[in-house]
């Protein structure tokens, strides 16, 4: 009689000898299938399936932690690429910055909106159905020789944004974060909009003002010392009202607003399954809300015609 065979192979790989036990299902694994563990080797199957159970780090307000800005980055380098089209092709700026109501000539030329105009002038703006316009002027600027700042205003507003939204993005989580930006965006131009509808607008402003009262309120749910927080805003709240001779006020505002408005919803969330929840709802209700608004003040524009 043959003695019993005592060789014993990965579960895996049915031809390769294998002496090592998996820790966690037992099974025996060759070393191409090893994995360090806390204690001995697992096989692939038992890593994948304790990374399945095993919890996500969330931060304070429910966002995944994640150590590099992504979200900062693509935005930046959205607006960089949105400024290179414009010096490309300035009419751009025209086709896509935040207007209301305007009227264009049969020559191109742009003119201040009127009830009653001639027959040869066309509407433009969002009375026109370019609703786009509500955020792609948030990611558009002044040329470098264009208004007040003129390059300035792009680097002025990506130096903020690179510096406020990176604390504000590790706190919320990407997801959280972007929803942010473009509501605190779209408010700007909302409020432009409501206000001020035959002015032309453009940059990153609205949104960065939301971002700069969405870090205040973070750090306050915190329990941060407020001191240089405060000082943050009311050095920003002083920029907005020096600021509203030669800038859009209506946009600082509206996306100062907006931001504030979420992230207090973010922020005061119930801390148990229902969080995500409650803050996806408030984003919603805010974003119909604009909406609804910019509906009203269109339908009001094209009634008077």
């Amino acid at each position: 009689m043959e003695p019993e065979s005592t060789l014993t192979t990965c579960y895996r790989h049915p031809k390769v000898e294998s002496h090592v036990r998996c820790t966690r299902c037992d099974r025996f694994i060759c070393p191409g299938c090893m994995r360090e563990a806390a204690v001995g080797h697992q096989c692939p199957e038992c890593v994948r399936e304790g990374a399945r159970s095993v919890r996500q780090a969330r931060t304070a307000f429910g966002g995944r932690i994640s150590a590099v800005p992504l979200v900062t980055y693509v935005l930046i380098g959205l607006n960089v690429l949105a400024y290179v089209g414009e010096l490309v092709r300035p009419a751009i700026v025209d086709r896509f910055e935040m207007l209301g109501a305007g009227l264009v000539g049969p020559d191109g030329g742009h003119y201040l909106w009127q009830a009653s105009y001639p027959a040869e002038l066309h509407v433009e703006g969002v009375v026109d159905g370019e609703w786009y316009r509500l955020l792609t002027g948030a990611f558009l600027h002044l040329p470098p020789t264009g208004g007040t700042f003129g390059i300035l205003h792009i680097v002025m507003n990506m130096v903020s944004l690179w510096n406020i939204g990176r604390m504000v993005e590790a706190q919320l989580g990407r997801v959280r974060y972007l929803a942010l930006y473009l509501l605190s965006a779209l408010g700007g131009s909302v409020l432009v909009l409501l206000i001020a509808p035959y002015d032309p607008t453009l940059g990153a402003s609205g949104a960065i003002f939301g971002l700069g009262a969405a870090y205040w309120v973070l750090a306050r749910r915190l329990g941060a010392d407020m001191a240089q927080v405060n000082r943050f805003m009311a050095g920003l709240l002083l920029w907005l009202v020096i600021s509203a001779a030669m800038t859009s006020w209506e946009g600082h505002l509206g996306g100062l607003l907006t931001g504030g408005a979420v992230t207090l919803a973010y922020a005061y969330a119930p801390r148990d399954g229902r969080r995500a929840l409650v803050q996806a709802g408030a984003c919603a209700v805010l974003l119909i809300l604009l909406v609804a608004c910019a509906w009203a003040k269109v339908t009001e524009l094209t009634g008077a015609r």
